[in-house]
Parts: structure tokens; C-alpha cells; sequence
């Protein structure tokens, strides 16, 4: 259940189709802002470290666009700005999105039986404030992958679903947005 949205207003910056549905579903009205970063030069070893980094990157790409094109005005009211990414570990390998039609085949071939985890980041920054609140979550996946998302999964995907043996975690983390921990963000965030 969303808070009172009247004392604040909420700036998704994301293009991500599923993310803009989780956020409407959470009962919140938004405005939509992509970065623009090469999300391939942030580089960490650890899952939860690198989608924490690349919301981050994203965070700062869109503040910085903000108060360079004199957007960034201090209201009355907070505005937040929710970033998120997802990865997909398989194997111990960190997936992101596949760069071509080839390996997005590749790998859903690989899955095939396969179990895989699913890490996303929530970062919410209060533009007001800049405060900053984020955090991780993750969910374990037997079977479901598709084209042009994270790791070639795509839990929703109506051809995907019928082969998703179990979700152990949330079906909202493998979406690319947790409804707890955003949740939780958007009030630390305040």
C-alpha cells in the first residue's frame, strides 16, 4: 500500500515497461526520466554490488540532467527519484542484458533445467533533501527466460510462465522492482 503521495511527488527514472507497472500497481502516480549512462564501464564482482552501483550511476546521470537544465527547482514538497537495475546470476556468472539476438539464445539454451538468481537494486533519492535510501533484493528462478531483460528472463512473459517451476523470493524482484524494499526506500527516503 502506497503512502500519502500528496506530500510528495515521484520521478521513476526508468524506461522499464514492468517497473512503470510495479510502481502503478504500489498506487503511485510518476513522471518518467531515463539516464542516459553506459551501464557496460560499471563493472563490479559482486551481484548486489553492481546494481546498487548502476542505480547510483543512474541517480546521479538524471540529478546532474536535472539541475542542468534548470528542472531542479526545490518545492515545496519532496520529489523522489527511484532508480533500480537487475542482474541475472547463473552458474556464478552475472547476466545482463544480452547485447545481441545470439546470445539472448544462448542463454536460454543454457538455462534449460537450470536454476538462476535474480539480484535487484531500489534507490530512492530525495531531490529536496539528498537523502539517499536504497538497498538489494533477490529471488532464485527454476526455469523461464525470454529476450531483452536482464539475463534473458523474463518472468511475466506469457511463453516463459508455464515453464516456471518455482519463484523462491518475489515475482516483483524478478520484474525489476521489489514493492518491500521500495517501499521501505520511499519512507526512509522522506
Amino acid at each position: 500500500m502506497s503512502t500519502n503521495s500528496s506530500a510528495f511527488t515521484i520521478i521513476l527514472g526508468s524506461s522499464s515497461m514492468a517497473r512503470r507497472q510495479i510502481l502503478t500497481e504500489m498506487g503511485y502516480e510518476f513522471t518518467i526520466m531515463s539516464a542516459d549512462i553506459d551501464e557496460k564501464v560499471i563493472r563490479r564482482e559482486k551481484p548486489a554490488d553492481l546494481v546498487m552501483a548502476l542505480a547510483e550511476a543512474k541517480a546521479d546521470a538524471i540529478v546532474s540532467r536535472l539541475k542542468s537544465t534548470a528542472q531542479f527547482e526545490v518545492e515545496a514538497h519532496s520529489t523522489l527519484l527511484i532508480t533500480a537495475d537487475t542482474v541475472v546470476v547463473y552458474e556464478g556468472i552475472i547476466r545482463e542484458k544480452p547485447s545481441s539476438k545470439e546470445e539472448a539464445r544462448e542463454f536460454i539454451k543454457g538455462y534449460s533445467g537450470g536454476q538462476a538468481e535474480v539480484v535487484g537494486s531500489v534507490l530512492v533519492t530525495n531531490l529536496k533533501t539528498g537523502k539517499r535510501k536504497g538497498g538489494w533484493d533477490r529471488a532464485e528462478i527454476n526455469e523461464g527466460f525470454t529476450l531483452n531483460v536482464a539475463g534473458g528472463l523474463m518472468l511475466e512473459h506469457p511463453m516463459t510462465l508455464p515453464f516456471v517451476e518455482a519463484v523462491v523470493g518475489t515475482t516483483d524482484t524478478v520484474m525489476g522492482l521489489p514493492k518491500a524494499l521500495t517501499e521501505k526506500c520511499i519512507l526512509e527516503a522522506l
